[in-house]
Order: C-alpha cells, then sequence, then structure tokens
C-alpha cells in the first residue's frame, strides 16, 4: 500500500499536478550539462556506382538475348544480337574490293619497278618512269581506300553484337528478340553495384552549420543507411560528394554517401533514409515531464528573481529517446527550473523552492501519512 501510494504522489507531481504539501513547495532543478548522442534522417534514393543504359549503334531487329535480368555480367560480355546478314554480305562486298584493289596495286608495283631498270638502261625517258611511279601511287591510295571501307563496315557489323560496357547487373530488359530498335531505344540497364551510392538533401541550414562547425563533409561522421523496411544496413557509409549549388525550388543541397555491397543486398533505383548520428558532449539535457507544449512551442517554468517563476519558451532538437530534451535555445548552464508540477503554475507566481531529492522524501512522508481511504479517493479523482 505504501508503495501504491507512493507511486500515485509521484505521478500527481508530473504533469497532472502535485502532492499538496500545503507549503507551496516546487523542486527545482539548475541547468547542467551532459553528454548526449542524437542522430538526424533524411530520405534518400539508391544507386549504383554505374548505372548504364544500354542502346544499340544501329538499327535492326533483335535476334537474340543472351542475358536474363538480374544476371551479373562482365565487361566486354556479348548482351544482345542484331539481325547482322545484311552487314556481313557488306563486308564481303569490301574485302572483295580489298583484294581487288591489292591485285591493282600488285600490277602496279611490278610495272614501276620494271620502268626503274628500263629507265637505268635509257629505255624509257623520264616521261614513262613518272607515269609508271603516278600508277603505282594511285594504286596504293586505292589499297588503302578499300582497306579503310572494310574496316568500316567491320565495325558496322561488329555493332550488331551489343556487348556491356562495364560489369554489373541487367537490369529489365523491356524489348524482346523479333523487336525493331533503332539508335534511340534503350535495350536494358547495366549497374555496377558492388558499391552504391545513397543521395540525399540537407537544408541549407544544416549545411551552413556543417560548414561552421568543421571541415566540410570531412567533419562528417560515418553514416548509416536505415533500409525500406526499417532496419538498419549492416555496413557503415561515408559522405564523399556535396554539391555546390543550393536548389532554388526546394532550398536543399544534394550529398551522396558511398556504401559498400558485398552482399547485393542493395539495389540501384531504391529507397531508405541517411541517418548521421551527433554527439554533444556539453548538451543540456532536461526531462519531457517538465515541459508544456503550447501551439507546438514548448515551454518551461525558470526561477527568477524573489523566487517567482517565468514562463520561457525554448527550443530542442527534433530527435528525442521519449524521455528527455536537448535544449538548443532558451536555457544557458547556470539557469534553474521547475521539475515536476508545472500544471499548477502560473507566470510570476511565488514559489518555495526546494530540491528535487527533499521532493521526493516528502512524498514518502505524505504517502506514509495516507489512509487507504486517502489512497482510494485519490484514485477516483
Amino acid at each position: 500500500m505504501l508503495a501504491a501510494s507512493a507511486l500515485l504522489l509521484a505521478s500527481c507531481g508530473g504533469g497532472g499536478g502535485r502532492p499538496t504539501f500545503g507549503d507551496n513547495e516546487y523542486p527545482v532543478e539548475t541547468v547542467g550539462t551532459k553528454s548526449a548522442a542524437s542522430q538526424v534522417s533524411y530520405p534518400a534514393s539508391i544507386k549504383g556506382v554505374q548505372d548504364v543504359q544500354i542502346c544499340p549503334k544501329i538499327s535492326g531487329f533483335i535476334t537474340k538475348i543472351y542475358v536474363k535480368e538480374g544476371q551479373t555480367v562482365s565487361a566486354g560480355q556479348t548482351l544482345f544480337e542484331i539481325d547482322n546478314v545484311t552487314y556481313q554480305a557488306t563486308v564481303r562486298q569490301m574485302q572483295a574490293s580489298v583484294n581487288t584493289a591489292q591485285a591493282a596495286c600488285n600490277t602496279s608495283k611490278l610495272n614501276y619497278e620494271n620502268s626503274q631498270k628500263l629507265f637505268e638502261n635509257k629505255v624509257i625517258g623520264d616521261f614513262e618512269l613518272q607515269s609508271a611511279t603516278n600508277a603505282y601511287e594511285s594504286a596504293k591510295a586505292q589499297l588503302a581506300q578499300a582497306q579503310a571501307a572494310l574496316a568500316s563496315a567491320k565495325e558496322t557489323l561488329s555493332f550488331c553484337y551489343v556487348k556491356s560496357p562495364a560489369a554489373g547487373v541487367v537490369g529489365t530488359l523491356p524489348l524482346k528478340a523479333g523487336t525493331l530498335v533503332n539508335t534511340s531505344s534503350v535495350l536494358t540497364t547495366v549497374s555496377n553495384i558492388s558499391t552504391m551510392e545513397v543521395y540525399f538533401s540537407m537544408s541549407e541550414k544544416d549545411v551552413l552549420a556543417m560548414s561552421k562547425d568543421g571541415n566540410g563533409i570531412s567533419a562528417l561522421p560515418a553514416v548509416k543507411l536505415q533500409l525500406a523496411d526499417g532496419t538498419i544496413y549492416d555496413h557503415e557509409g561515408n559522405v564523399t560528394k556535396m554539391s555546390g549549388v543550393i536548389d532554388q525550388a526546394t532550398g536543399t543541397v544534394q550529398l551522396i554517401a558511398v556504401f559498400p555491397n558485398p552482399q547485393k543486398l542493395l539495389k540501384s533505383g531504391g529507397s531508405g533514409a541517411i541517418v548521421i548520428p551527433h554527439s554533444n558532449s556539453s548538451a543540456i539535457v532536461i526531462p519531457q515531464a517538465c515541459v508544456s507544449e503550447v501551439q507546438n512551442k514548448k515551454f518551461v517554468y525558470t526561477l527568477g528573481k524573489d523566487n517567482k517563476v517565468q514562463y520561457t519558451e525554448i527550443q530542442v532538437a527534433p530527435q528525442n529517446d521519449g524521455v528527455n530534451y536537448v535544449v538548443t535555445d532558451g536555457l544557458k548552464v547556470g539557469d534553474k527550473y521547475v521539475t515536476n508540477g508545472i500544471t499548477k503554475l502560473t507566470d510570476q507566481m511565488e514559489i518555495v523552492p526546494i530540491t528535487p531529492e527533499r521532493y521526493q522524501q516528502k512524498i514518502q512522508e505524505q504517502a506514509k501519512a495516507m489512509s487507504a481511504g486517502d489512497i482510494v479517493n485519490a484514485m477516483k479523482k
């Protein structure tokens, strides 16, 4: 019964009132500092370090698809094949042109070498030698032109085999075999997800505070990633990039955190939240029970001169543990505030301050003095 009555009186000492000591006594605490850990989260989107859209370089019908969705591929691996019959015929035609030009060049070379000997024996003159020389040079130029056309035809033929430019994981395959595609068609996306980039935005105010407190993003601690199901990703990440331009539409700055992805758990295009921890070794921490809230503003009763209380507005950190607030403005070290019975107070009311320890002692004393009937009556109120 004694424990129940003490608990009842203690509960009355919070937001619902206080024990009736009869001497206008209220517990008062002096503001001090202590270590406090908090965290701030920001909505984020997840992308691979390299998301490459795969588009063909030529038009044609897809004849073969060599990969499946979600398959891991290496750089240079063939993904698609486009109808290449026409391009193979062009290669054969260009090869024939090279052979013809090579034969003509060989004949011109023989004529040139023969003309040189005849010129040395003074059988022909300068004109005949120069004509043979010009014919040989023209044949070599035609051969080079034919070889260039063959190389171009082979390169065009190679475009029929669409290869992955990077290692990664194949995305969706929206087009099937037999589909006519062109250079603007997106066949799939290959994402390098060995390491993931997580994009998030911070307000201009937060960025300014970060820049003043340290050396920009280098001052940020390791960050965590909260996944879409609410769980925390096993690996920590680091913020590596920050945009130098503020988005005028949203007033935010974009940042990028990099996370390892050895188990391939993170997928490109996913969503989550970046969690940035913050540690403050000299934070002002007060119980939420001594704070009243009016129209989204928070107030405490501070003890002023002549033991009169003042209704004082405070600012608190957005993150809290559900028990205490970290005060960012409105209180300073050395200030005194009322910890219990705030609903009985009014601004400029004079009180008799006592210590929280004395307050608890008086609760115990009053609990011992209460009868069973007093407890029942108190519980009915």
